[in-house]
């Protein structure tokens, strides 16, 4: 089947860091108290995590940490190429994800990706200010709405769509789209869920799919 658009989570799928935000925490020097914010809050209260982390731990730090790690971040082996084939294609593309907007819009930029949906760190004056607009959350019912959303748009349904997810928030995703793939996921219900499975972080593997 020829799919009409091509969804790519973020963290671990285009870029090889599995987490931004924790790699957040690290240049902040947030670490430990992040992580342990991050696991007791991430799928229950996302909100409260947003006020603790963004809201008290990160507010009136230096951003050039944040924007250092956007500029240093590392594509995945493959994304360029796997990108290039997929325009080639003619397909439009799209990257849903709880990561960050200015990492988004730097693969946009860089990959000609077609839509950005990513949540967003404010910065003025080169400091966190404490606001976070976060239309995906931790993107577990969010991704499924921007998807269908996505699809109204273009006159597509969730089964015109292949998606390349590799996390838990990417389930309710892979439970409606034409073709998931879960790639280098350690996540066991992701896989089973999964039409394919890609084990190797080279994104170039998705292709044979797609074509």
């Amino acid at each position: 089947m020829r799919y009409s658009l091509i969804c790519f989570d973020m963290d671990g799928v285009l870029f090889s860091s599995p987490n931004f935000w924790l790699g957040l925490h690290k240049r902040l020097g947030t670490y430990a108290e992040g992580k342990r914010l991050t696991e007791q809050y991430l799928h229950t209260d996302y909100q409260k995590l947003v006020e603790e982390v963004v809201g008290r731990l990160w507010k009136g730090k230096d951003a050039a940490p944040y924007f250092a790690l956007i500029k240093e971040s590392r594509y995945i082996w493959g994304a360029r190429e796997t990108l290039a084939a997929v325009k080639k294609l003619g397909i439009p593309t799209a990257i849903i994800t709880s990561g960050p907007k200015d990492l988004a819009l730097r693969a946009q930029k860089e990959l000609g990706v077609d839509y950005i949906f990513a949540n967003e760190l404010v910065v003025k004056n080169s400091i966190i200010t404490g606001e976070f607009r976060w239309p995906i959350g931790d993107g577990t019912k969010e991704k499924v709405a921007v998807l269908r959303d996505l699809c109204a748009k273009l006159h597509l349904t969730p089964a015109d769509v292949a998606y390349v997810g590799d996390h838990q928030n990417d389930l309710g995703v892979f439970s409606i789209v034409g073709l998931a793939i879960a790639f280098c996921s350690g996540n066991a219900e992701l896989r089973k869920k999964a039409h394919a499975t890609i084990d190797e972080p080279d994104l170039r593997l998705i292709l044979p799919y797609l074509e």
